[in-house]
């Protein structure tokens, strides 16, 4: 599987498909996501944000925020989660890996471009926690709110590792490059 998933991406890295995904991440960036936010907000009365955006560990900060979104806040920001931020995880993931893709192709780290699907996972478990926290409301659970708190930081963290991969890669496709003169 793997293997598999890094061939493909090997296949499919070009241009073409750097471009598709970059543009569908500035939709989601640019247009979705904030409208989901703004919306939870409105709905919620008051600027709450997300907890998908923030940083740190605080499970207490996590139960307060469900506990501040109120009822349709909570029930639309579940809806969001378990939809829109079902599929945005798939963009960014294949957005990065065709970067790395195309940044360490050829390289003895040409699996790198694996890593972006470890942020997907760690995303999904994200998003399962919070719409478990938004849907059994009243219910506040110290144990799933601290799992929340773990896997978004390791989200982070990989999400991290990410960026420094593809600074790295640049670094390298520059140092790399043929001079002319």
């Amino acid at each position: 599987m793997i293997n598999a998933l890094s061939t493909f991406l090997n296949r499919i890295a070009g241009w073409k498909s750097l471009l598709i995904f970059f543009a569908l991440d500035i939709l989601f960036n640019g247009f979705i996501l904030p409208n989901a936010g703004d919306k939870i907000n409105a709905l919620a009365g008051k600027t709450t944000g997300v907890i998908d955006l923030t940083f740190g560990f605080n499970p207490q900060k996590t139960l307060t925020m469900v506990a501040d979104y109120g009822d349709e806040a909570r029930a639309y920001y579940a809806r969001t989660e378990l939809t829109t931020d079902m599929v945005y995880p798939i963009v960014y993931a294949f957005l990065a890996a065709i970067i790395l893709t195309l940044l360490y192709r050829n390289t003895p780290y040409s699996r790198v471009n694996l890593i972006p699907f470890l942020c997907l996972i760690f995303d999904y478990l994200e998003n399962i926690t919070i719409v478990t926290l938004l849907l059994t409301y009243p219910q506040q659970s110290s144990t799933v709110a601290t799992l929340c708190e773990i896997v978004k930081l390791i989200k982070w963290l990989t999400f991290g590792v990410l960026i420094l991969l593809v600074i790295g890669g640049l670094i390298l496709k520059l140092v790399r490059r043929p001079r002319i003169g």
